[in-house]
């Protein structure tokens, strides 16, 4: 079985949104054998590897940063997809946080590492801007040795 982890930016444009879905088709039908994929389910990237997973016949295991996070943090135009991944969740973690916040999204991430072989960064290369963001994840992924594939297609920007 591998397990494969995601983060990413949640500011992707539409065209931005489809090279990164065939991206991740790409990557996830590389992958032989049964398939893990853990994400947090924010917007942009985390869903679409989410959705990328279950088209791929994977199972899709969901790590939430706090018990508030679908009232807090999803937005309306997103949540009838992060509802029908959490549905198709065959496990779903919620960090010991009543909460959204930066220590919760820490310690999503910390358990998404922890638990997975790989790590898909669907990532612009753009430096670290604050903890627990893509770039902190990409490092701290790769300081405890863990393999990161970057996607980042040709012509992708940030909304």
């Amino acid at each position: 079985m591998t397990r494969i982890g995601v983060t990413g930016h949640m500011d992707l444009t539409e065209q931005t949104a489809e090279l990164v879905t065939r991206a991740l088709q790409e990557r996830l039908g590389q992958v032989g054998g049964e398939l893990v994929g853990v994400s947090c389910l924010a917007r942009g990237a985390d869903s679409l590897f989410a959705d990328a997973v279950l088209r791929a016949g994977g199972a899709l295991e969901v790590v939430l940063p706090s018990r508030d996070y679908r009232r807090a943090k999803v937005k309306a135009d997103h949540a009838e997809q992060f509802d029908r991944l959490l549905d198709a969740a065959s496990r779903v973690r919620v960090m010991d946080f009543e909460h959204a916040s930066g220590e919760a999204y820490v310690a999503a991430n910390e358990t998404v590492l922890g638990s997975v072989h790989e790590l898909v960064a669907v990532w612009d290369g753009v430096l670290p801007a604050k903890e627990g963001g893509t770039a902190d994840v990409v490092t701290q992924a790769r300081q405890r040795g863990l393999p990161v594939h970057i996607i980042w297609p040709q012509g992708a920007t940030r909304g």
